[in-house]
């Protein structure tokens, strides 16, 4: 589980590093960004996971935390050595655990995450509410959240 998701982010860093920041468009978030969200989903169909990319300072509402993903959140934010966390916990019903992961900003992702102002066309007409700016390099800019019910295959950790 935990490579899975230390894969992913390998994957978001490299992607990110590709970043060239004067040509920033809705094709680079189709190269950069997309790919890792749908390798998550691919994860969580794949091993019965529940996957998600999680932050308090969103651009997509679908990203918003749940309460017990804003505590994670806060600890993650209080700690820049705490890089992953496994909790026990209950979702819809159902018992498992729950892994987080923290997702930093790299340089190359100020392009679009970094002062309001500087945030690419594409970003401001798309995300009206938007909330996902403002950041500098090496912030918390989220966590990974994975839900492993107790009845798949790793449900026992």
């Amino acid at each position: 589980m935990e490579q899975s998701i230390a894969s992913l982010d390998e994957m978001r860093e490299s992607l990110a590093a590709t970043i060239d920041t004067p040509t920033v468009d809705k094709r680079t978030f189709k190269r950069v960004c997309k790919p890792v969200g749908q390798r998550a989903a691919r994860l969580g169909a794949d091993r019965g996971w529940a996957v998600q990319q999680l932050a308090t300072k969103y651009r997509n509402p679908a990203h918003e935390p749940d309460e017990e993903a804003r505590q994670l959140h806060k600890a993650f934010a209080s700690s820049h050595e705490l890089t992953d966390r496994w909790i026990r916990t209950t979702r819809n019903g159902h018992k498992g655990w729950r892994y987080a992961r923290r997702i930093t900003v790299q340089s190359s992702c100020l392009a679009c995450h970094g002062p309001k102002e500087k945030r690419p066309d594409f970003v401001k007409n798309g995300y009206p509410d938007d909330r996902a700016y403002g950041f500098k390099q090496g912030d918390l800019r989220g966590i990974y959240s994975v839900f492993v019910p107790d009845t798949s295959a790793l449900g026992a950790r």
